[in-house]
């Protein structure tokens, strides 16, 4: 082993936002820096003195972020955009620093599909764009996702089947309701969002001009296209083609529409290349086959999830159109052109989710905007660093960006 060695332990964040389980084996611990790069887990490496090198120790190396802090905004009597009225809507989000006293360092990162607020930790402490030593960071979590109110935890009339559709606007319309009743904020330095995140950042800058000096948008466009929308109804028809599901009044999970529908998930998530190159031997110990691979993939993807609750995120995310706020009836090209304030474009060059040309379509519209896409092979989750390649090219870019307005 060479003399300088630094031993790195990184936690892996899943693509949906939540931790994976599997440690690394002592095989994969002995790996080369180059395993690292694409494994994101605890191995060794040789130490270097380039930039670029020096930038991904610094991510891998700084000291752990400290867990945020939860927080729940209650809502009375909240009207959805359907026109629904939830007796209580709840709000469930973290926060990592410290509010100054002018009230004007804060930055929303709203959650995307079924995370929790734990979803931008690879943004988050030294090293990374953002520091909560001097920034108030807001990790919301999405109405749907099981923790916020879901169909999985409202009482009758609201329960399971019976909650109500919820659309992009009635989360980021909840977000602002919390931020000027709970926090007394008047104005948030950026809007920063991954995937259904990049969503409602989009949605931010339409709904709220003057709210925001900012927003950057990660693996998301500000309207979901008729490709987007087959692919999520191909999940749901997954899911729903299980017997146990019971038209959403299941008595037992409906695991096995769960699998299938993680299934036909992970034959979206990472781009043709990735596969082809077999990329996926770097997330699974020496040895496995593409068969336990997929398996293992399929079992945990959406392991503990309601199927409801799945069907809700799906629904707002295909549902997603900033055309459709008020004002703009239905012209998404009049609702972008509206954005007045800066956008960094981060789509993934690989993404089957949002793909790159939808992103260029859409930046044409937008009058100040850095179109900017992640030159990665890991397709929808190279939003979110999904190798540490990645991790560093957010990070650098994002900081650059948020520093441009200091």
């Amino acid at each position: 082993m060479p003399d300088k060695i630094i031993r790195i332990c990184l936690l892996y964040q899943a693509p949906n936002g939540r931790r994976r389980r599997r440690p690394p084996s002592p095989a994969q611990e002995q790996k080369s820096f180059a395993s690292f790069l694409q494994k994101r887990r605890c191995l060794f490496f040789e130490k270097k003195k380039q930039k670029t090198f020096a930038l991904l120790v610094a991510i891998a190396c700084g000291p752990a972020v400290a867990d945020p802090v939860q927080h729940d905004f209650v809502i009375a009597h909240f009207t959805t955009e359907g026109g629904a009225v939830l007796p209580q809507a709840r709000v469930v989000y973290g926060t990592y620093g410290t509010l100054n006293a002018a009230r004007d360092n804060a930055i929303v990162l709203p959650s995307h599909f079924m995370a929790d607020m734990h979803g931008y930790e690879w943004l988050i402490g030294p090293g990374h764009a953002l520091d909560p030593s001097k920034l108030f960071l807001i990790t919301t979590e999405e109405f749907g996702n099981g923790r916020s109110s879901s169909p999985s935890n409202t009482a009758a009339p609201f329960h399971g089947p019976h909650f109500p559709p919820m659309t992009i606007r009635d989360n980021v319309n909840a977000v602002h309701r919390m931020l000027l009743e709970q926090w007394h904020i008047a104005h948030l330095r950026a809007v920063i969002g991954f995937s259904m995140g990049a969503q409602q950042a989009f949605q931010w800058a339409v709904s709220y001009p003057g709210f925001i000096d900012r927003i950057v948008a990660t693996s998301g466009t500000a309207k979901t296209y008729g490709h987007g929308i087959v692919r999520l109804e191909s999940q749901i028809a997954a899911l729903t083609l299980d017997p146990a599901f019971q038209h959403g009044d299941y008595t037992t999970e409906p695991t096995a529409g769960i699998r299938a529908t993680s299934l036909v998930w992970l034959g979206w998530l990472y781009s043709q290349e990735w596969w082809r190159r077999e990329l996926w031997k770097t997330e699974h110990k020496p040895g496995t086959t593409l068969q336990q691979a997929i398996d293992q993939e399929t079992a945990e993807f959406f392991a503990g999830a309601d199927a409801n609750d799945l069907i809700l995120q799906m629904h707002t995310w295909e549902s997603n159109d900033v055309g459709a706020t008020p004002g703009f009836h239905g012209d998404a090209e009049a609702a972008l052109r509206s954005i007045n304030i800066p956008v960094l474009y981060m789509p993934s060059a690989t993404d089957l989710y949002f793909p790159l040309a939808d992103a260029q379509y859409e930046a044409g519209f937008i009058k100040h905007v850095t179109l900017l896409p992640i030159p990665s092979l890991w397709g929808h989750p190279a939003g979110a660093g999904a190798s540490p390649a990645d991790e560093a090219f957010l990070n650098t870019h994002i900081a650059a960006f948020l520093g441009a307005s200091q």
